[in-house]
């Protein structure tokens, strides 16, 4: 199937479910012929930038180099499938204004569903002063407050948040298949 490039940029606090769609986003494309591409923090942050640890002006440049490879692979037709917690306003407005195609998925649940969903145990360990700057507990999320689509996580199912999301890529005829 041919369609345009395109990136969708999961943006929401660790354990909203921002991997958990972007994994079930790619089977739906992938299995439609789709050209596509998934980064996703963890594997970013071992390969491409490793050498950049959690302040404000590393994790700016963390989103500005995986921004710059998803405008990359977009401007060449893949879908990209970006979920970085990208906490900061400043950040995805530099994205919007920068990366083809860009659509913003804000995955919003509060933070008590997010810490009951941390299976790594991430959000204990910010509590107790193990991770200093870990986003919403020591270090702010800014919420967007012009996604392209926000998700309520705590609130729909997993299915119900695909179908939204597939359902505005047609809408857009960012992609062609039933």
């Amino acid at each position: 199937m041919k369609h345009k490039g395109f990136v969708l940029w999961f943006t929401g606090l660790s354990g909203s479910g921002k991997s958990t769609l972007a994994n079930e986003i790619y089977k739906k494309l992938k299995v439609n012929g789709t050209k596509i591409e998934k980064l996703d923090g963890d594997v970013v942050r071992e390969n491409l930038t490793k050498d950049l640890g959690f302040s404000p002006e590393d994790r700016d440049e963390n989103i500005r180099r995986i921004g710059f490879v998803s405008n990359l692979l977009s401007k060449n037709g893949v879908a990209v499938l970006a979920s970085f917690i990208s906490p900061y306003i400043h950040q995805r407005k530099d994205l919007r204004a920068k990366v083809e195609n860009y659509i913003e998925v804000f995955v919003n649940a509060s933070l008590e569903v997010c810490e009951a969903r941390d299976v790594k145990g991430l959000y204990k360990k910010a509590r107790t002063g193990e991770i200093p700057l870990f986003t919403g507990i020591t270090d702010p999320y800014e919420a967007p407050d012009n996604s392209d689509i926000e998700l309520r996580t705590d609130e729909l199912s997993v299915d119900e948040c695909v179908n939204q999301i597939i359902n505005y890529l047609k809408k857009k005829g960012f992609i062609f298949f039933d």
